[in-house]
C-alpha cells in the first residue's frame, strides 16, 4: 500500500483527535506520523514487540495496535497515550485503514486485474487504461489453464499450483469455485502447443504422485494480448467440456486439438438427430453389439488397416472381414472405404454428443 496514501489519513486523523498518531511497519519503520519529520525513522525500542502477536501493546507513553489484527500484521498503527482513550483511537484507526488497505490492493493488484480480465469482469475498452496503471505488460504471449479437482487427498491444491509458479509478476494464480483453479501462465518460451501439454502433463504428474491429488486440465490457446484472456479461458472451459464427451480417457485436454469434436459440439441437437437417421437408413446405430464397436473402434484406430488391427484383436484376418461384411449390411457403410469410414466415424461422435449433453459455453 502507498505509504503517501498512509501519510493523508494519518494527517487528517490528528486534525480530529489533537494528539499524535503514525504507522510503524514490522521492521520498526515509521511509514506515516502526524509529525512528518519522524517519517522514516526507526524506532529500535518496539522491535522485540512488534515481533510477538499482540492485539496491543504499550511502550514509552503510545499505544501500538496491528493492522487487520495479531498475527503476521504488515504494519502497526500508534497513538500517543496509553489510557482508555488512546487505545479506542487505535482500534478506530486500524479499521479504516485496514478497510482503505483493502480497496487499495483490489484497486493496484494485478492478481486482481487478471483475475477480472480472465472472468471478463472489466469492459474491454478500460484494460489498457489499468493495465498501464499497473506496469502491466500487455503485449507478453499467454495462455489459461483450467485446472479441474477430480479427487483430492485434504491437500490444497491452489497451494501446490503456487509454489509450482511462485513468480508473482509473470503468472497468475486463483480459484473461481471449489474445484476448478485458474492458471494464466506465461509462456514466452513455449510458443508450440505441445510445450503446453508438457507442462500441464507435469502439474498433473506432481499432484498425483506427490499429493495424491488427480485432476482434468484444460488448455487454452496462446494470446499476446492481456484482453484476449478471457477468450483463452472460455477456451480451455471448452476443452474440459468436450474432453469429458469426446476423449474420455484423457486428462489434459488442448483447445488447439480437438478437431472435428469442436465442430459437432456446437452444432444443435436437432441437427445432429437428423444427420444420425440419414447415416443410418438401414438400421439404428443401437443395433451395433459392443463387441462390434469395439471392433470399429480399434480399426479405426489402426487407420483402417485390416491386417493391423486383426492382429492387434489376436482375431484372424478373415474374422476381421466378416465383421466389417456385418457392419455393412446393418448400416449400408463400408468401413474400408475412406468416405464411408469418415462418415461412421462423424456419426459415433455425434452419438456421443446427444448422449452426453454436455454444458456450453
Amino acid at each position: 500500500m502507498s505509504n503517501r496514501l498512509f501519510q493523508g489519513i494519518i494527517q487528517r486523523m490528528q486534525e480530529v483527535i489533537k494528539c499524535e498518531v503514525g504507522v510503524i511497519d514490522c521492521d520498526s519503520h515509521i511509514v506515516a506520523c502526524s509529525d512528518s519529520s519522524k517519517v522514516g525513522y526507526t524506532n529500535d525500542l518496539i522491535s522485540s514487540e512488534l515481533s510477538e502477536s499482540y492485539d496491543y501493546f504499550m511502550r514509552d507513553g503510545y499505544t501500538y495496535m496491528p493492522i487487520g489484527g495479531k498475527g503476521a500484521a504488515e504494519f502497526y498503527v500508534f497513538v500517543e497515550g496509553t489510557d482508555e482513550e488512546a487505545y479506542k483511537y487505535a482500534g478506530l484507526l486500524c479499521i479504516s485503514l485496514e478497510n482503505v488497505q483493502q480497496l487499495y490492493d483490489e484497486k493496484y493488484d494485478r492478481g486482481n486485474f487478471v483475475k477480472n480480465v480472465v472472468l471478463d469482469n472489466i469492459l474491454p475498452g478500460d484494460i489498457p487504461l489499468k493495465a498501464r496503471e499497473l506496469h502491466f505488460n500487455s503485449n507478453v504471449p499467454r495462455a489459461v489453464f483450467l485446472i479441474r479437482i477430480i479427487s483430492t487427498n485434504d491437500i490444497s491444491a491452489f497451494d501446490v499450483i503456487q509454489n509450482l509458479f511462485p513468480d508473482k509478476t509473470k503468472d497468475f494464480t486463483f480459484t473461481i469455485n471449489d474445484h476448478d483453479i485458474v492458471l494464466v501462465k506465461e509462456v514466452r518460451s513455449l510458443n508450440d502447443p505441445s510445450d503446453l501439454e508438457k507442462l500441464a502433463y507435469s502439474i498433473s504428474d506432481t499432484l498425483l504422485s506427490e499429493f495424491y491429488t488427480r485432476v482434468n486440465i484444460g488448455l487454452g490457446t496462446i494470446v499476446d494480448d492481456v484482453r484476449n484472456l478471457a477468450v483463452s479461458f472460455k477456451e480451455a472451459q471448452m476443452a474440459l467440456e468436450v474432453g469429458k464427451v469426446f476423449d474420455t480417457e484423457k486428462n489434459i485436454v488442448s483447445y488447439e486439438n480437438l478437431g472435428i469434436a469442436r465442430l459437432i459440439y456446437h452444432l444443435p441437437t436437432t441437427l445432429c438427430e437428423t444427420f444420425l437417421k440419414e447415416v443410418f437408413k438401414r438400421g439404428s446405430i443401437e443395433s451395433l453389439d459392443q463387441e462390434t464397436l469395439f471392433t470399429i473402434q480399434k480399426f479405426f484406430e489402426n487407420n483402417l488397416n485390416v491386417s493391423e488391427t486383426s492382429r492387434k484383436l489376436f482375431v484372424h484376418r478373415n474374422t476381421l472381414v466378416y465383421r466389417l461384411e456385418k457392419i455393412k449390411k446393418l448400416t449400408g457403410l463400408d468401413l474400408r472405404e475412406f468416405d464411408h469410414a469418415i462418415v461412421f466415424k462423424i456419426a459415433l461422435m455425434v452419438k456421443k454428443y446427444l448422449t452426453a449433453n454436455p454444458v456450453k459455453f
